[in-house]
């Protein structure tokens, strides 16, 4: 930016105090921007449990001021456990740890969802958060304007120079600047929770994050908090979802009927959850967007590409949109910054398709029903080299959003 036309004097929004929202905010002061967080609850909270922080997302946060993350609250695991969903047998056992760090340079640990969301918010100054704000309406959003004003049910009113939509797959931003249909359900619910690990003690877990793949459907289950709870989530197909709410709690019946004949493990887990800790969420996504910028606004993370299960990159791909953003805004003046904007939408936009893709790929392989097909995928993944899932995955964990290079996007 030229010297009389600083960060500090661009005035940014962002919409939406999520992981993704408070990280975007997070590497745009960093850079110097002028940035406030509008969050719509009274109060942070992070619907869901465990977090899956793979390279490409540590490696930001450690810039963030969160070098700490994966030794305070967080867990290394040793291995992805990849296993047979009736017998337990082992697929593949990938190393991670040690392993991914030294192949990537940077950490994969998992987390409690709470408790990365807190470590976001200490690390804002003070007045940079403000709860309470629901989004209801959005002017001067034409290509020529040279700001956006938001306005909010509690009667107040902004007025910035970038608005930054990071509210989630039914974004009311999405929704007011580009209409179209609503969420569409994917064909999968989610049922998850969280279990004392004192409780389990009898089944003598390994620090392992383990994936049993079966017919329609997976289970994973890894430990958070310091190895104090183990996270599950167990993805099932089904044709509908008709629940009004789009998170309740579930029957835990009903979820060990849906996995009769699974392992023992699987099942064990699974029973020594306290009933009220069980919860269950229809899947849901849009189709893929052309175009994720008018003028000053743009949208960030499940807004414009939300993300299914299978890959695990739904948080991580949302805090690389953030650094990419920061990286192209710094690039451009003010009066420049919806050219900014689609830079940051052409840099992005193929990376975060392709993820998009791997991740319905993965939900494919990991829920072929019992034949020649589901034979062949064990043969391959049985017979391949140890270090092929992070050979596989180094086009994921080995990128650095944080590395914006403009000059071939204008």
């Amino acid at each position: 930016m030229l010297s009389d036309d600083r960060p500090s004097s661009t005035s940014v929004a962002v919409i939406g105090g999520g992981i993704g929202g408070l990280a975007a905010a997070l590497s745009l002061l960093r850079l110097g921007f002028d940035v406030h967080v509008y969050e719509q609850t009274r109060s942070l909270r992070d619907v869901g449990a465990g977090i899956q922080i793979s390279p490409n997302a540590s490696r930001i946060l450690r810039r963030l001021g969160l070098a700490d993350a994966s030794t305070v609250h967080g867990v290394t695991p040793l291995a992805l456990h990849q296993r047979r969903w009736d017998d337990g047998r082992t697929l593949r056992c990938t190393p991670l740890g040690a392993a991914v760090e030294s192949a990537c340079g940077s950490p994969y640990y998992q987390a409690h969802r709470a408790d990365l969301l807190a470590a976001l918010a200490g690390r804002l100054p003070t007045g940079r958060l403000h709860v309470g704000h629901r989004l209801t309406a959005l002017t001067a959003l034409t290509a020529h304007a040279d700001r956006v004003v938001a306005h909010f049910d509690n009667g107040r009113s902004i007025e910035v120079d970038v608005l930054i939509a990071a509210d989630g797959i039914h974004s009311t931003v999405r929704r007011i600047v580009f209409g179209g249909e609503s969420a569409q359900f994917t064909g999968c619910v989610a049922y998850r929770g969280l279990v004392g690990a004192d409780r389990l003690a009898s089944l003598e877990l390994p620090l392992e994050s383990q994936l049993w793949m079966g017919p329609g459907k997976h289970f994973v289950h890894y430990f958070v908090r310091g190895a104090a709870l183990l996270n599950f989530v167990a993805i099932v197909e089904r044709d509908s979802w008709t629940r009004e709410s789009w998170t309740e709690r579930a029957s835990l019946s009903e979820v060990l009927g849906l996995i009769e004949g699974w392992h023992s493990q699987v099942r064990s887990i699974l029973g020594a959850a306290e009933p009220e800790e069980v919860f269950i969420w229809g899947l849901f996504d849009h189709a893929p967007m052309p175009v994720w910028s008018i003028g000053r606004v743009t949208l960030l993370g499940d807004a414009c590409h939300a993300m299914l299960p299978f890959l695990a990159q739904g948080a991580a791909q949302a805090i690389e949109d953030g650094a990419a953003l920061a990286g192209c805004l710094a690039k451009f003046t003010r009066q420049e910054i919806p050219g900014a904007l689609r830079a940051y939408e052409s840099l992005r936009l193929p990376r975060t398709s392709r993820v998009q893709d791997a991740s319905q790929d993965n939900r494919i392989r990991f829920h072929l029903p019992d034949g020649p097909q589901q034979r062949e995928r064990y043969a391959q993944i049985r017979d391949a080299a140890t270090d092929w899932f992070l050979r596989a995955m180094g086009w994921v964990y080995g990128h650095d959003a944080g590395v914006v290079d403009v000059r071939s996007l204008i």
